[in-house]
C-alpha cells in the first residue's frame, strides 16, 4: 500500500495559498484585549451631589414632628416638603435627642402605597420609638 499524495504543489511551482493561521491567531489576541480594556473605560458611578440651597432646614420640633405623604409623592416634615435622604438624617437626629419626639406620620388618603411604606422602612431603619398614625378618619370614606 502506497500512499499518494496530491498536491498542487507536486509539480514544483511555489505555492500561492497564504497560510492565515498566525493572521487568525493575531487578530483573536486583538479582539481579546479590545474586550477586556473596554469596560473599564465606559464605567461610570453616578453620584447625585446634594444641591446647595440657601434656605434654613424645616424645625425640628422637641416634642412632636409630623412626617406627611402627599398625593402627589412628596414627604412632608412639619409641612415642609423635603426628600428620603433628608428624612434620614432628620429621623437620625431626633433620636439622638432628649427626651425622644413623638413621630407623627399622616400620609394623605389618595397617596400612593408604596411610598407610604418607604417612608415607615425608613422609620423602622432609623429605629424610631414613638411613632403614631395621625388621620386615620381620613379613609373611612375612601373604602
Amino acid at each position: 500500500m502506497s500512499m499518494q499524495t496530491t498536491s498542487d504543489n507536486a509539480s514544483g511551482e511555489p505555492m500561492l495559498d497564504i497560510n492565515v493561521t498566525p493572521l487568525i491567531d493575531v487578530m483573536l489576541v486583538l479582539l481579546i484585549m479590545l474586550i477586556m480594556t473596554i469596560p473599564p473605560q465606559t464605567h461610570a458611578v453616578k453620584l447625585d451631589l446634594p444641591q446647595n440651597t440657601h434656605q434654613p432646614p424645616p424645625p425640628i420640633e422637641p416634642l412632636k414632628n409630623t412626617v406627611g405623604v402627599t398625593a402627589g409623592g412628596a414627604i412632608t416634615w412639619n409641612g415642609t416638603p423635603i426628600s428620603q435622604q433628608q428624612l434620614r438624617q432628620y429621623l437620625e437626629v431626633t433620636q439622638q435627642m432628649n427626651p425622644v419626639p413623638e413621630l407623627h406620620l399622616q400620609p394623605d388618603a389618595t397617596a400612593r402605597y408604596e411610598l407610604v411604606d418607604e417612608v415607615l422602612a425608613i422609620t423602622k431603619r432609623a429605629h424610631v420609638q414613638k411613632m403614631g398614625f395621625v388621620g386615620n378618619e381620613y379613609y373611612q370614606n375612601i373604602f
